[in-house]
């Protein structure tokens, strides 16, 4: 009898959890965009073995997909830049700000000329944001000033949003 209780109980209680707090992922969603802008970088270390610089990127976004999502965001991009010889690796880290004010938060990872993004934060319309993908130089411009590069990156992938589901916002 008591087994059976409790049976119940858990089924009541995970169906519970499950409605309650618990949502589905919204279908994975495809992202084609194209950034432009200008990185301004200093140099923290440079021999013929290693070269340490950081960076700043500042630009703009235009989606190449129907769907225009990302369309018109503004782009802030900082990072840490490490070359040698035979390889080179950056980290950073950047925001796309929507004209409604609305971002996201992505990290990137840079390993030779193959650079991987992860979605990390959203707010507003974004938030439970998940996914990434890869990113590639397309354009590359004679530096205007010194201690600058201007260059256009395609950044192609795939997001989902998370949506959770509370009581308070049941009909």
């Amino acid at each position: 009898m008591i087994r059976r209780i409790l049976w119940k109980l858990g089924i009541l209680i995970i169906a519970f959890v499950f409605f309650t707090f618990i949502s589905a992922s919204q279908a994975e969603q495809h992202y084609d965009v194209t950034d432009c802008g200008s990185m301004t970088f200093t140099l923290h270390a440079e021999s013929t073995e290693l070269t340490i610089r950081t960076f700043e990127f500042r630009g703009i976004t235009r989606s190449t997909s129907d769907i225009k999502v990302f369309d018109n965001c503004t782009v802030f991009y900082v990072g840490i830049a490490k070359n040698s010889p035979t390889k080179g690796t950056a980290y950073g880290y950047s925001k796309y700000l929507a004209p409604d004010g609305d971002y996201v938060i992505m990290e990137s990872i840079r390993e030779d000329d193959v650079t991987t993004m992860k979605f990390l934060q959203g707010t507003g319309k974004w938030k439970g944001i998940e996914g990434g993908g890869t990113l590639r130089r397309i354009a590359v411009g004679k530096p205007i000033v010194p201690g600058t590069s201007q260059y256009c990156t395609r950044h192609i992938g795939t997001f989902g949003l998370m949506l959770f589901f509370r009581a308070e916002n049941c009909p």
